[in-house]
């Protein structure tokens, strides 16, 4: 497995990559998250120009990609996506990594669904815990109301947060 910068040739597979790492949210019930826009080849080659959208990849096109942003002083996960083909390989965790690295802020933040499993009990698992309300930076709130916005609060979410490794 490989982490990398992706490559202006690859973003097209980025949003096949997110419409079918978003295809198991239908089993959930939230087939609105399942069917949801992935990101436009805009904002994929804005990321790409920034230095910051990263891609799994083997022998082919990439299996998972994550894209990130600076936000309050933290490297911020943007969205973090693995087909479900390559799912339970480490390869998100792989990618959650190397931002952190790459990212070189002071810790990672994230939101996300807090009652899905491949979303926040996976983020625990892997040193995120999450924050309260008083916690929240006003980047974290800003981004949590354009959520809210967007209808993401139908189910439960939050922000969480990991502190870089030692």
């Amino acid at each position: 497995m490989i982490i990398r910068t992706a490559t202006s040739a690859e973003l097209p597979a980025l949003r096949a990559v997110e419409s079918a790492a978003g295809a198991p949210f239908r089993d959930l019930g939230m087939a609105s998250v399942a069917d949801d826009e992935p990101p436009s080849l805009a904002q994929f080659a804005a990321s790409l120009a920034a230095g910051r959208l990263l891609v799994a990849c083997e022998d082919g096109p990439p299996l998972a990609f994550l894209m990130w942003e600076p936000v309050d002083g933290a490297t911020h996960i943007e969205q973090v996506s693995v087909a479900p083909r390559s799912a339970r390989r480490g390869i998100g965790r792989a990618l959650i990594d190397r931002a952190e690295r790459d990212g070189g802020a002071a810790a990672l933040t994230l939101t996300t669904f807090l009652e899905v499993p491949w979303n926040a009990p996976y983020y625990a698992r892997i040193g995120f815990r999450l924050l309260d309300e008083a916690e929240l930076t006003p980047g974290l709130r800003a981004i949590r109301a354009q959520e809210a916005a967007l209808g993401l609060d139908r189910w439960p979410r939050g922000c969480m947060r990991r502190e870089p490794a030692n």
